[in-house]
């Protein structure tokens, strides 16, 4: 123990008087502020979730197109989401999320029970372009100003691209939900069927 003490004591004594010197410039140097980054950002997020969107509104209708109607009621298991529900849950959030960017709410997707309005698949794929169309449109609309605009509701330091985020990844997570459905019922995606057909053609050649 008094070894133990005796060594503190040392240690205490050289940094008092400049036995490590690193310490008392490490620390100056942390303190200095970073310069200011003037560079031109190198990922433009509102070009890309707008290219997002539009990519994910394509892939949405033609698996909704794709699959049979008379699976628009399947389940993976009791109190899971149907197929139809799935789109139709999409629709809503493509709606209610662009609301907390000050966009005007849709009333029929804020009802309760809106998920389970209809099975009809002509109705819903109808919704699923409606909604996307609109979602597009609330992001096309902003300035880039807008995404720096705070939105403390969701965090001290959000803002609206933070918004915009939750937007495209919340329709990308209910894509792949989509996907499984479709998979688990016999449909392959039809963009996954080009790819293939794409494949075999450069294969042949």
């Amino acid at each position: 123990m008094r070894t133990l003490i005796l060594a503190v004591l040392g240690l205490c004594f050289a940094i008092g008087n400049g036995g490590i010197q690193a310490l008392p410039q490490d620390a100056a140097a942390a303190q200095q502020p970073t310069p200011t980054d003037k560079t031109s950002p190198s990922y433009d997020m509102k070009a890309q979730a707008v290219y997002d969107l539009q990519d994910l509104q394509k892939k949405f209708v033609s698996l909704a197109d794709a699959i049979p109607s008379a699976k628009y009621t399947w389940r993976p298991a009791d109190g899971a989401r149907s197929v139809s529900e799935v789109f139709l849950h999409i629709s809503a959030a493509n709606y209610n999320i662009p609301t907390m960017l000050g966009a005007p709410p849709n009333p029929s997707t804020t009802e309760k029970d809106f998920e389970k309005s209809t099975t009809d698949k002509a109705k819903i794929i109808e919704q699923l372009n409606q909604s996307f169309v609109f979602a597009i449109s609330t992001v096309q609309h902003m300035s880039n100003g807008d995404f720096a605009k705070p939105e403390k509701k969701l965090g001290p330091d959000a803002n609206d691209g933070d918004v915009v985020y939750l937007l495209v990844t919340h329709a990308h997570e209910h894509l792949g939900q989509s996907i499984a459905y479709a998979r688990m019922n016999g449909v392959v995606p039809p963009w996954s069927i080009k790819a293939q057909k794409k494949n075999a053609g450069q294969t042949q050649e």
